[in-house]
């Protein structure tokens, strides 16, 4: 089933959960997001060295807990000590992590504890043996027709796709450039795996947000989603172009935009 065929309406996604005011990739964060009306969650996830999937953006503790240890190089145990709220800092200036314990979860436990809803998974770690892990929790979970994975790295992609992944598959960078400059007819030809497109409005001097790469995106039969909008006039006007989703760190924000456009339409999600 491709992401369209799922779709009535725009997707808002949380990305990384609420986190513009609880922290990135942690369970507290997910929920204030799905209660500040986002229809789905998007999440990293990396393999820690005793074969856990855990949802982390970065492959260490620097940034979000102050510790230097790496994933890869962690027992899970080891990297539920950390507080990953410990440097964060949210939209009014409050730290959270001063008063509580932001622990790191495994994908498992995003599964168990959200059974049901929409996830979008980036798969950060390079090695290949995560796509493995990663698959044998979404095929234990039943969660096939809910989660897109996507990845920045094409080998990535080419093992879940090798594997026979059956959900959907958002394209890699490679395949970005190629959608946006290759010709419509020579894109018909090629091999087409993916069926979302999910960028930035911009890279340098690359422009995304375009009436043509839409029109390239809609012919191909692909969902089109924009990261990260924190902007409610930038959203709109991203709606109004045609995208398919959202991804935002303050879903709070951005979910009036999106329930006004499909109010307006007449859609829902």
């Amino acid at each position: 089933m491709t992401p369209r065929a799922r779709r009535a309406g725009p997707i808002l996604y949380a990305h990384r959960g609420a986190a513009a005011w609880l922290p990135e990739n942690t369970l507290p964060s997910f929920r204030r997001a799905l209660a500040s009306g986002a229809d789905a969650l998007e999440m990293d996830v990396h393999l820690c060295r005793d074969g856990h999937v855990v949802v982390a953006h970065d492959p260490d503790g620097r940034r979000t807990a102050g510790v230097a240890g790496r994933i890869r190089e962690c027992s899970l145990a080891e990297i539920r000590s950390w507080n990953v709220g410990r440097t964060f800092v949210d939209r009014e200036g409050s730290r959270p992590g001063r008063h509580a314990q932001f622990v790191v979860p495994t994908m498992d436990e995003v599964h168990a504890e959200l059974d049901g809803v929409p996830l979008n998974i980036d798969v950060k770690d390079w090695r290949p043996d995560i796509v493995p892990a990663v698959l044998r929790v979404i095929e234990r979970r039943g969660a096939v027709d809910r989660v897109c994975l996507a990845s920045f790295y094409s080998h990535i992609l080419f093992h879940l796709r090798r594997r026979g992944y059956g959900g959907a598959l958002a394209l890699g960078r490679e395949e970005v450039v190629a959608l946006k400059f290759l010709p419509l007819a020579l894109l018909r030809r090629l091999c087409v795996h993916s069926r979302a497109a999910q960028v930035p409005t911009r890279v340098g001097p690359i422009d995304f947000a375009q009436p043509s790469f839409v029109k390239k995106c809609r012919a191909l039969d692909m969902t089109l989603d924009f990261w990260t909008i924190n902007d409610p006039d930038a959203a709109s006007k991203l709606l109004a172009l045609g995208a398919d989703g959202i991804m935002s760190d303050d879903p709070e924000l951005i979910a009036p935009v999106v329930s006004r456009y499909r109010a307006a339409r007449g859609v829902s999600a």
